[in-house]
């Protein structure tokens, strides 16, 4: 009877079991609603100098790993060490011009124009009192005609003399005119800007890498002239990673952003790339040659981009995948049909 009963019991476990991992696999299958056709798709950054100039060094070959601030190339920066000297020189001169505009004229000049003026009063008042002289001795006729204008002239010159020594002074006491320290002040910030320029110019000189990646193409050699639009190396990133693919207009309703995809490489089929849908074009193509259907003939498909969501050193650029969208959005890498 008890031998009975545990073989009852092994059965019932036995039929448990079976049920549980056939409820998995139909349950597997039916998450994986389509399968699709594609290749990887890595974006590549084409650098170059912001300046013209000659190549001095080139540190990075092709296939190189390089992270993202590695100094990869300079150039000859003579030329602009120059640039930024001359501005400095241009920025003192500027400085110093608006240092005297803003303070004024000094004490010692303000002082030389009150002795100017009173000298020119003191020659002006001996033409005056000679003047007086010679107008008395003109009316009594003792003197010519022509010794009067003379001294008439001599008083009216001296006099114009304290007059511009007293303008002088004037303006020296006033300082100078809010209009010139403007101009001084925009004169100084422009040699400012100058010289941020050249040292800008400089530090460009030196070519960084912007992205994490790896080195595809390394364009020139020391000793070429390049100019702005020069592509000196191209990197290809490490992520982002996606698949380009395309997916037939009647399946266009099986699909939507954010859904889950395990992605398939012929270098390891057994250890699919978890990805999800992260673009869906809402313009309809005809089928590129390079893509395959099921059904292999031309029709309006809509393209998509699967983003890996880890990646690895084995994906590279083109490499062609096949992808199994999953309905789920528990989707994990074990999840093999």
């Amino acid at each position: 009877m008890r031998k009975r009963i545990v073989i009852v019991l092994l059965l019932a476990a036995l039929l448990a079991v079976s049920g549980w991992f056939l409820y998995q696999h139909f349950t597997t299958r039916r998450s994986l609603i389509l399968t699709l056709q594609g290749d990887i798709d890595i974006r590549q950054v084409n650098i170059g100098f912001r300046v013209t100039g000659r190549v001095k060094e080139m540190k990075l070959e092709e296939g190189d790993v390089v992270r993202s601030g590695d100094l990869a190339a300079t150039l000859d920066d003579v030329p602009y060490q120059e640039q930024v000297r001359r501005a400095e020189a241009q920025v003192a001169q500027a400085q110093a011009n608006y240092t005297e505009m803003a303070n004024g004229h000094r004490a010692e000049e303000i002082a030389q124009a009150r002795a100017q003026l009173d000298q020119a009063k003191v020659k002006y008042e001996n033409a005056q009192r000679f003047f007086e002289r010679q107008n008395e001795l003109q009316r009594n006729r003792v003197i010519s005609k022509s010794d009067y204008d003379n001294a008439t002239a001599s008083r009216d010159s001296l006099k114009a003399q304290v007059d511009l020594a007293q303008a002088n002074l004037n303006l020296e006491l006033a300082g100078n005119r809010i209009e010139d320290i403007d101009s001084a002040k925009a004169q100084l910030e422009n040699a400012r800007a100058n010289l941020a320029s050249a040292q800008q110019n400089l530090a460009d000189c030196q070519l960084f890498a912007p992205v994490d990646g790896v080195i595809i193409t390394r364009a020139v050699e020391p000793g070429t002239i390049v100019s702005t639009s020069s592509i000196i190396y191209s990197i290809c990133q490490n992520e982002p990673v996606w698949v380009r693919t395309y997916v037939d207009e009647r399946d266009l309703g099986l699909i939507y952003p954010g859904m889950k995809a395990l992605v398939y490489n012929d270098t390891n089929p057994n250890r699919p790339y978890l990805g999800q849908i992260g673009f869906i074009s809402p313009v309809a193509e005809f089928t590129p040659k390079t893509v395959e259907t099921q059904e292999l003939r031309t029709d309006l498909v809509y393209r998509l981009r699967v983003i890996i969501t880890k990646p690895d050193k084995y994906l590279r650029q083109g490499m062609p995948v096949t992808l199994k969208m999953v309905k789920s959005h528990k989707a994990n890498e074990e999840t093999i049909p």
